[in-house]
C-alpha cells in the first residue's frame, strides 16, 4: 500500500503529511489484525491444538492488539478521523463488506483475509472503516464510557467482518473469562447430553461448508463447545437451538473463545433464562410481543386470534436463535451485530417490523398459508438489502419501560 490514499479509481489524492500518517495507521491496523486473525487460524486449522489444550489459544483480549503503538496523530489528523463516521454510514452499499460473512468456509481460515488480500481487495471506503474500527477496539473502555451512542450507531450499521470477533468479544465483555482456563479439562469429562448435542450437530447449517460434513472439523469444535456448556450449567445443559449461535461464533472465532462469548451471552442476554426447561421466560417473550402486536397491529392480532394462529408458531425460533434459523447468514448476522450491542430488544423490534412490513398479505391468509408465508416469504424478502429491514426495525415504537414492567 503507497503512503497516500486512493479514490476508487486508483487516482492518488493525498500525499501530505496528515495522508501518510493515516495511511500509517492503517498500515498498523492491518497488521496487528492480520496478525492475530493467523493466529485464529492455525489454532482452528490443527484439530489436535484447537480440541485437547489452551496452551497455544489465542486471546483477544486487550484493547491493544499488538505490542507496537499506533502512530499519534495531530488534532488536525484526528478532525480527519472523525469524518470518517460519515463515510462508513455508506459502506452499507459496498457489498464486499458482506461478501465474506455469506462465504462458505472451505478452511478454518477461509472466512477470514489475509494482510496480502486485504490490502489488493479493500475499497477506499473499506479502508477508512479499517482506520475507524480499528481505533475503536484500540481505545475500547474509553471509547465505550465516553461515545456509546456513537459506537451503537455504527454496530447497527454492521461491524465489518474483519472485526467482527473481536469487537464481539469486546460488545459483551469475554475476552479475559477465568472459565478459558478450564475448557480443556471440561473437554476430557463426559456429559450426559452428548447423544443429544450429536444427533443436532448434522441439522445446524447443513448447507454450510465447514458444517455439514459428518465428522468435520466444524461438527467436531460445535460439539465440543455445546459439551463444555452442559457440564458447566447442568441445569440447562443442551438446548435444541443453541447449537445455531454457537455455529455462527465459530464462523468468526476459536473455539474457546466461542465458548467464553456463549457462556456470557446466556449469563448476560437472557439467553439462560430462555432456554431452561421450564422455558417460562420464551413463554414471557411470547406474551409481550403478543401485546405488542395487539397494540401496534390491532387488526393483524384479531386475525391470529380468529385463525388459532399462535405467537409461539412463528415467533419462537426468533427469539430462541435471534433470526439465524430465519434469514440467510448475511442478513442474520447483521441482526446479530445489533443483538451484541443491545441484546434481545432487536428481535422484537424486527418481529413486530415484519409484521408491518407483511400485515396486508397475512390478513388475506388462513392458518396454513400464514405458516407457509412464515417459512417460504418472508426469509427472503430482505436478500441483498439488510439495511432496509433494519431500518425498519428502528421506526418500531419501543418502549423498555413498560417491557420491564411485564
Amino acid at each position: 500500500m503507497t503512503a497516500a490514499f486512493r479514490n476508487p479509481k486508483g487516482k492518488q489524492v493525498a500525499t501530505d503529511k496528515v495522508a501518510e500518517k493515516l495511511s500509517s495507521t492503517l498500515s498498523w491496523v492491518k497488521n496487528t489484525v492480520s496478525h492475530t486473525v493467523s493466529q485464529m487460524a492455525s489454532q482452528v486449522a490443527s484439530p489436535s491444538a484447537s480440541l485437547h489444550t489452551t496452551s497455544s489459544s489465542t486471546t483477544l483480549s486487550t484493547p491493544a492488539l499488538s505490542p507496537s503503538s499506533p502512530p499519534q496523530l495531530s488534532p488536525d489528523d484526528l478532525e480527519l478521523l472523525a469524518k470518517l463516521e460519515e463515510q462508513n454510514r455508506l459502506l452499507e452499499t459496498d457489498s464486499k463488506s458482506l461478501k465474506s460473512v455469506n462465504g462458505s468456509r472451505r478452511n478454518s481460515g477461509s472466512s477470514l483475509v489475509s494482510s496480502s488480500s486485504a490490502s489488493s481487495n479493500l475499497s477506499h471506503l473499506e479502508e477508512d472503516s479499517w482506520i475507524l474500527w480499528g481505533r475503536i477496539v484500540n481505545e475500547w473502555e474509553d471509547v465505550r464510557k465516553k461515545k456509546e451512542k456513537q459506537v451503537k450507531e455504527l454496530v447497527r450499521k454492521g461491524i465489518p467482518h474483519h472485526f467482527r470477533a473481536i469487537v464481539w468479544q469486546l460488545l459483551c465483555s469475554a475476552q479475559s473469562m477465568p472459565i478459558k482456563d478450564q475448557y480443556s479439562e471440561l473437554l476430557k469429562m463426559t456429559s450426559p447430553c452428548e447423544k443429544l448435542i450429536r444427533r443436532d450437530i448434522a441439522r445446524t447449517y447443513p448447507e454450510h461448508n465447514f458444517f455439514k460434513e459428518k465428522d468435520s472439523l466444524g461438527q467436531e469444535v460445535l460439539f465440543n463447545v455445546m459439551k463444555a456448556y452442559s457440564l458447566v450449567d447442568r441445569e440447562v445443559g443442551y438446548c435444541q437451538g443453541s447449537a445455531f449461535i454457537v455455529g455462527l461464533l465459530l464462523m468468526q472465532m476459536p473455539e474457546e473463545e466461542a465458548f467464553c462469548v456463549f457462556v456470557k451471552l446466556m449469563q448476560d442476554y437472557r439467553l439462560r433464562e430462555l432456554f431452561k426447561p421450564s422455558m417460562a421466560e420464551l413463554g414471557l417473550c411470547m406474551y409481550q410481543f403478543e401485546c405488542m402486536i395487539q397494540e401496534h397491529l390491532p387488526e393483524l392480532f384479531v386475525h391470529f386470534q380468529s385463525q388459532s394462529f399462535h405467537t409461539s408458531m412463528y415467533a419462537s425460533s426468533w427469539f430462541l436463535t435471534v433470526f439465524l434459523t430465519t434469514f440467510p447468514l448475511p442478513i442474520a448476522t447483521r441482526i446479530f451485530d445489533i443483538f451484541m450491542s443491545e441484546g434481545l430488544e432487536i428481535v422484537f423490534r424486527v418481529g413486530l417490523a415484519l409484521l408491518q412490513m407483511n400485515q396486508a398479505e397475512l390478513m388475506q391468509l388462513d392458518m396454513e398459508g400464514m405458516l407457509q408465508h412464515f417459512q417460504k416469504v418472508i426469509p427472503h424478502q430482505f436478500d441483498g438489502s439488510p439495511d432496509k429491514l433494519i431500518q425498519a426495525a428502528y421506526q418500531v415504537k419501543y418502549n423498555s419501560k413498560k417491557m420491564k414492567k411485564s
